[in-house]
This record gives structure tokens, sequence and C-alpha cells, in this order.
């Protein structure tokens, strides 16, 4: 396995501090911020910053004038791009691919939450573990998918990323085969996409909902779309290892997070519902760790399906399917990456 994993001269940032043509970043934010932060730590030079048009109206971002892609196109026609922000949606992805088509355009892999960086330093102090989790996973499939993401976060080459995506519908059909009797509870529920996108597929049936959505906008939204619902319940609580109250910042979208700077909310472990469940996702921004912690006992008395999000954290994709595992050694487990740039959307799966 070590073979298939890039050399360290062939890493993201070892390239870019030999770079000889001009570098510079597509987007603003904290996406930008990190990748600033980290190439001033290594020496490597950032020339320009760059936004889409419609973003560009004459402002500065930490000390650079945003400029547009057709200025920077024009004043570095042989520049490196270092994408800096998410992209999923088919319009942008082609927007990308276009850019590609023109320029070397490279996807840093900065971790949403915590420290670190996801380098060939930290995949040798860790590659017993990544081994490990390599050998765990239950199909072809999986292992393919896991070391084609290991190998875009190295590198940042997006056309690695993109070979590797699977489509929702593959792993509904395939491995989650959910039916109309799921007993389902969503961790992270945001507007209640993931229901719907659960009810999709069991033609809107199932036995009971249950859902956790901290941040108050999110939360409205949630109510509007399912508050209505039979057996559905909807609670206000983020999830964490045990009961109690923790800071949190409420964005309105889908990066709040445990923020100590943040209001205070209520926290709540799954096991203190006391509840047997039949389907758990999980997308709690970079709390899957102490969830799953929290959720020991559900886990060893119902053993329900998992998907879990395994990017938020630097050490997620390989540090949550062994915990899995070893909360329920009879699970198979599955890793899928969908549709996304950076490697955001890429999923364990247990069954």
């Amino acid at each position: 396995m070590e073979n298939l994993i890039i050399k360290k001269k062939d890493t993201l940032f070892e390239r870019l501090k030999t770079e000889t043509r001009p570098i510079v970043i597509y987007g603003m934010g904290n996406g930008a911020d990190k990748i600033l932060d980290i190439c001033e730590r290594k020496g490597i030079t950032i020339s320009d910053i760059f936004a889409s048009d419609e973003f560009v109206r004459g402002h500065s971002f930490r000390g650079y004038k945003v400029k547009t892609y057709s200025q920077i196109h024009s004043m570095y026609p042989d520049a490196v791009i270092l994408l800096a922000f998410a992209v999923f949606k088919d319009d942008l992805m082609q927007k990308i691919e276009n850019i590609s088509q023109e320029h070397t355009l490279l996807v840093p892999d900065v971790p949403l939450f915590g420290k670190g960086l996801f380098d060939h330093d930290f995949v040798m102090a860790n590659l017993d573990n990544i081994k490990r989790a390599y050998d765990m996973f239950a199909d072809d499939k999986s292992r393919s998918v896991f070391l084609e993401v290991i190998n875009f976060r190295l590198g940042g080459d997006p056309a690695v990323l993109r070979r590797c995506e699977t489509e929702r519908d593959e792993v509904f059909g395939n491995v989650i085969k959910p039916d109309n009797t799921e007993d389902y509870l969503d961790l992270g529920a945001y507007d209640g996409d993931t229901i719907k996108e659960l009810l999709q597929y069991t033609n809107g049936m199932y036995s009971t909902i249950t859902a956790f959505e901290p941040d108050k906008k999110n939360m409205k939204k949630l109510e509007k779309a399912f508050g209505s619902y039979d057996r559905c319940t909807l609670y206000p609580y983020a999830s964490w290892d045990k009961d109690c109250l923790m800071n949190f910042s409420g964005t309105g979208g889908r990066m709040s997070c445990f923020d100590e700077s943040g209001s205070v909310i209520e926290a709540k472990a799954v096991d203190s519902l006391d509840r047997c469940f039949s389907y758990v996702k999980m997308d709690v921004e970079g709390a899957e760790y102490e969830t799953l912690t929290g959720m020991k006992r559900t886990i060893a008395q119902s053993k329900p399906k998992l998907a879990v999000s395994a990017y938020h954290r630097v050490g997620d994709i390989f540090t949550l399917p062994l915990y899995i595992k070893e909360l329920n050694p009879d699970y198979k487990i599955f890793i899928r990456h969908h549709k996304y740039l950076p490697s955001w959307e890429t999923n364990i799966y247990a069954v």
C-alpha cells in the first residue's frame, strides 16, 4: 500500500516550495486564510488573490486587492491556482474544469476543525493505523476510494478525487439499503435535506424520525419542513459524548459548530435518549468521534446502520472507521466519496 501513496517531494506544499511560476489563490474567507497561513509558514510566496466576478467589488483580502479571473489570466498566464473554497454544484464544477484547462489548478487540503495538516509526515506517522483501516474495509471499492482520497489530500490534484466519486444512489442501493420501517436518527439535520433524501428511497415511509439540529436558523427551516410529520421528533440539541451545556456558534448554514465564543446550547449523548434506532446519520462538524462515544450503548444494543462524515478533522478518514469497528466488530465498513471539492462528502458507512 505504501507504493500507492505519493512521495513527499510530490506532495502539494513541497511542490509549491520549488515552484517558479506565480501562485495565486482563488477564493476568500476561512479557506483562503488557512492556505495563506500555511504558505507563510512554509515560505511559499502568493502573488495574488482572485474571486468569481460577482464577488469582486474593488475590496481587499489580507492585503491583496481582489482581482477577477480575467485579470489574473492576463497578468499571470502561467499561474498555478490554489482553490480555497468548496465546490459541488455542476455549474461551478464546470467552471473549475474550464480554469484547469488554462492553468495548473490544485486544491490544498486544510482541516475544517482542529489543528494539523494531512501531509506526508502525518501519513508516515500514522501509517500503521492507515494500513489497519485499509485492510478493514469491506470491499475493493472502499479500499480504492480510501487511497484515492489520501492521494488527493496529499497532492491536491482534483482529477484524482473526481475519478473516485460515487453517486449517492450507489450507497443507498448497495450499502445502506433503507426500507419503510426505519427508525431514523439524523444528527446535524440542517434544514432536513438528508431526511428528504432518505424518504426518496423509502417512498416516504418510515417508522420514526428523530433529528438534532442546534442552529436556531436551521431549526426553523427543519420545523417548517418536518414539524407536522407524524412520529417525527425534532430536538434543538448538539450531539456529544455526554449531556451538558456547550458554547456554539450558529451561522444559519452548514458550518455551525462548537465555539467558545458562541452562545450556550444543550448537548446530548444519543444514549441518553434510551431509544433503539435502525439508521443513524451524523454530520456534526468535527464532533463525530465524541458523538460515537456518546452512543456506545445504542450501537451495542441495536447495531444501527451508520453514515458518518469523515472529513472534518485531519485524521477522521482512518480514526473514525477504526473506532466504529472497535465499538462493534460485527460491522462491515465502507467508505465513499460523493461529488465535492475538496474531499468533503467523504463518508464512512457501517452496516
